[in-house]
């Protein structure tokens, strides 16, 4: 249904609700609703465009909010009629959060957060799809975790697909998280080094404010304590073309006199979205798992790398995009989906993501952005995957990092585009 229509900074907006089932296997229990952002250029908006739904990196976060026309949208909105899809539970699709699920049990939690991974949110699109289109194609545009989903549909819904495009989101097709998170922990390594490299500076601030959380208990504006660990998780944004110059400048004006401002300590609070956007805390791991538990992996595996230990006398190391179960403590905000959270890491029933035989027989063009660098989805597994799925053209690139589609989106576009339009 559609809810409002205008026109804004030459794109013509239309918005979606949309009623799906919770659970697609009992589809007359409880419903949900999907919102949809379709955006044109207005030059083109009597064109007849066909549709390009976008998947949005998480899990967990809702689709970009455009304030200009301008970088990729403004590039697919010349060619496609652009859907920006809030996944369920995120945005304004029913979104989660303590309060929306503040009448249920914990084990009544842990089952309804089984229903956000990207098997059900590919469900939602498939059933926007025959709303708008019938029995038509439709393409896909998928970032990050969005590449997951773009994988998925791939697996389980080929013939509903024109054309996919993944950035930075190619995923392990059966990796076990252990093996996911050693590698990934390597590279958060590479781009700590990098980050001192870089800004030898930020090494003594960064452990000056180590130190003086270590001997000092300080809160956050929120009030939850700014421990040793959560400064660490600062390292979530070091794998941005854009981060280690965004944590030297906050590291550097960290203090008035001896003590932390509160410039400072507003900015880490804005910084960190664990607990406004609570299915990437909670559903992070289980975007891996296929028939088996992943057991707080990020976490268990931290062991093996003493180099993230707090109680080293030299640098501080940042950890980057690991999930750990000490933060259903220490934010106030996770505190209610604790017992819940522990139900979804000892779940191991989840069901598989990934057809791979059905990938090995792909026939959907596929273009996909790699970058070399990549702290967030492991380079090598997804050149494992590539290279199993037939009719997919592969740009490598070490220029950009993960975060390229939003902040070069109109180069990445262009690349991926000359590779099957």
């Amino acid at each position: 249904m559609v809810i409002n229509q205008y026109t804004y900074s030459k794109m013509l907006i239309k918005e979606h609700n949309f009623l799906v089932p919770l659970d697609y296997d009992n589809e007359e229990d409880k419903k949900i609703s999907i919102f949809v952002r379709e955006i044109v250029d207005e030059e083109y908006g009597n064109k007849g465009l066909p549709y390009l739904i976008f998947f949005q990196g998480g899990p967990g976060y809702e689709s970009p909010r455009p304030i200009t026309n301008s970088g990729w949208i403004k590039k697919a909105s010349q060619k496609y009629r652009i859907l920006l899809l809030d996944q369920r539970g995120t945005g304004l699709s029913t979104p989660i959060s303590q309060e929306s699920l503040s009448g249920m049990d914990d084990e009544g939690i842990a089952k309804y957060l089984t229903f956000f991974r990207a098997d059900n949110i590919v469900r939602d699109a498939e059933r926007i799809r025959d709303n708008l289109i019938k029995d038509g194609k439709w393409s896909v545009l998928g970032q990050s975790f969005g590449g997951f989903c773009a994988t998925h549909y791939l697996s389980f819904y080929p013939n509903s697909l024109d054309q996919v495009f993944i950035t930075g989101g190619l995923p392990p097709l059966k990796a076990h998280p252990d093996d996911i998170y050693r590698a990934t922990y390597k590279r958060v390594i590479e781009k700590n080094k990098l980050l001192y490299k870089i800004f030898p500076h930020a090494k003594k601030n960064a452990r000056r404010i180590a130190d003086h959380l270590i001997e000092n208990k300080i809160h956050l504006p929120n009030g939850d304590q700014l421990t040793i660990e959560r400064f660490q998780q600062l390292g979530l944004s070091l794998g941005f073309s854009d981060g280690m110059a965004t944590l030297n400048y906050l590291f550097e004006k960290a203090f008035i006199n001896k003590d932390l401002s509160y410039s400072f300590l507003k900015n880490v609070l804005s910084l960190q979205t664990f607990d406004t956007n609570p299915i990437f805390s909670i559903l992070h791991e289980s975007c891996y798992a296929q028939n088996f538990s992943t057991d707080w992996a990020a976490n268990r595996i931290l062991g093996e790398f003493p180099e993230f230990e707090i109680d080293r006398k030299d640098e501080i190391y940042f950890t980057g995009e690991m999930i750990y179960p000490w933060m259903l403590d220490k934010y106030q905000s996770l505190a209610p989906f604790k017992k819940a959270a522990n139900f979804l890491a000892e779940k191991s029933d989840w069901p598989m993501l990934y057809d791979e035989q059905r990938l090995k027989n792909n026939k959907v063009p596929i273009a996909a952005a790699v970058y070399t660098n990549d702290m967030y989805v492991d380079r090598e597994y997804s050149m494992e995957t590539a290279s199993i799925i037939p009719n997919i053209s592969i740009w490598e690139t070490d220029t950009f990092e993960h975060n390229a589609l939003r902040s070069d989106g109109e180069k990445v576009l262009d690349s991926l585009f000359s590779r099957v339009i």
